[in-house]
């Protein structure tokens, strides 16, 4: 059986740069997608505050916290798990690139921060460190029919998830494609990790997906491989 993919909460960002939007206008927050393949229940970047997220993902799938067997992260920055805390029986996935390359920014800047004996700083740091290490490696494959697919360039290592349908392709992306706008323009978010691969994962996610849950909105279909 193919896996199902619900979107639970569109994103948003704190100002689009294709409405013509400057500085901060709106909260941001990425989309949240939910994964059911067999007894595996995937929650994609829980990042509305535990208080609503918990309640949408009741009315959107008629689960609650303890449904959830894996949480996986596109990227490993905090707005993406804001609401992570509601989860504390599911497996936190994120990937093998992402963790290696984030670990490596929090040790320099644990480090920057002791030269400057910044105390709050160090602590918060320590902090992130700690949840980064209470993650696991996602697998290639986390589940029959959910496979990982880097997307590096927005981050150290973002990912996706590939769900592969008979008759389309189905790829939840994470911020390596922001928006609908950010896809039919061909555009990466900005700021990026690394610029230049950043468009390249754009240019891999256009190829392979027929349908995609970008970042910052909801599910569209690839405008390069309409049906």
């Amino acid at each position: 059986m193919a896996a199902r993919v619900r979107v639970i909460s569109i994103g948003a960002m704190s100002a689009h740069p294709s409405w013509g939007e400057k500085g901060d206008v709106r909260p941001a927050h990425a989309t949240t997608t939910l994964i059911e393949s067999g007894k595996a229940w995937i929650l994609v970047d829980p990042s509305l505050p535990a208080q609503a997220l918990v309640p949408r993902l009741a009315e959107r799938s008629g689960k609650t916290p303890k449904d959830i067997t894996h949480v996986f992260l596109t990227s490993f920055h905090p707005m993406r798990r804001r609401g992570i805390g509601a989860f504390p029986e599911a497996t936190v996935l994120v990937g093998a690139a992402e963790i290696a390359g984030v670990r490596a920014q929090l040790r320099e800047r644990l480090e920057q921060a002791r030269q400057h004996d910044d105390e709050d700083l160090l602590r918060m740091l320590r902090e992130e460190l700690t949840m980064l290490e209470s993650c696991e490696e996602a697998p290639d494959r986390l589940a029959e029919g959910v496979d990982l697919f880097p997307l590096p360039g927005v981050s150290p290592g973002s990912a996706g998830i590939l769900v592969p349908n008979p008759g389309s392709t189905l790829l939840i992306a994470g911020d390596a494609v922001a928006t609908v706008e950010h896809l039919e323009e061909g555009k990466v978010i900005a700021p990026c990790f690394d610029v230049q691969q950043a468009r390249e994962s754009l240019s891999e996610a256009v190829e392979i997906a027929d349908l995609i849950v970008p970042g910052r909105d909801n599910l569209c279909a690839n405008p390069v491989r309409r049906f």
